[in-house]
């Protein structure tokens, strides 16, 4: 039986009952990262770098030289957010910047010596963290993770059309609230 503020409440006010919080994918996610990085970040704060920097530097001993839209979309930054990373790590002579030389307005990057040495410090600390990890978790377990994820990264490389999904699966009949 509904309660009586159940009764007075208008249809477009009702609230789809959601998953709980802590469990939702995005949540779990998020959580399951910190409890990572909370062992890597130790670790960058005793070599002075930032998890971003960390992600750049990494990202380029693959390559030997990219463009700085290509390294935003590989270590998942937004430009503005690079440009400052970008600016701090050159200043710090772990990066080296030069021009395109097919094209001016295109800026090309590549890990400095410095860099390296850097990253050949702090990667040994790294791969530590990683021995414990896979220790704690075990070698199988996060194979096994490694895979899930990236098969989930791809079942969901496309877009969700919400034209696609069938209309019985949405609880509310009512518009979203005014933006």
């Amino acid at each position: 039986m509904k309660s009586a503020s159940e009764k007075s409440e208008p249809a477009a006010r009702r609230h789809v009952r959601l998953r709980e919080f802590s469990r939702s994918l995005p949540m779990s996610l998020l959580k399951a990262r910190e409890a990572v990085m909370g062992h890597f970040r130790p670790s960058l704060h005793y070599f002075g770098i930032t998890e971003q920097q960390w992600r750049v530097l990494r990202a380029l001993t693959s390559i030997e030289t990219i463009e700085v839209m290509e390294l935003a979309k590989a270590t998942f930054l937004l430009p503005p957010s690079l440009s400052r990373i970008l600016k701090d790590l050159e200043e710090r002579d772990l990066i080296t910047r030069r021009t395109s030389p097919e094209d001016m307005r295109r800026g090309l990057i590549s890990i400095s010596e410095r860099g390296r040495t850097l990253i050949d410090q702090a990667g040994s600390h790294s791969e530590a963290i990683y021995a414990e990890i896979t220790r704690r978790f075990g070698a199988e377990k996060l194979t096994q993770l490694q895979q899930m994820l990236r098969e989930l990264e791809t079942a969901l490389a496309d877009p969700i059309e919400i034209a696609s999904i069938p209309k019985e699966a949405f609880q509310v009949d009512s518009p979203p609230p005014d933006k």
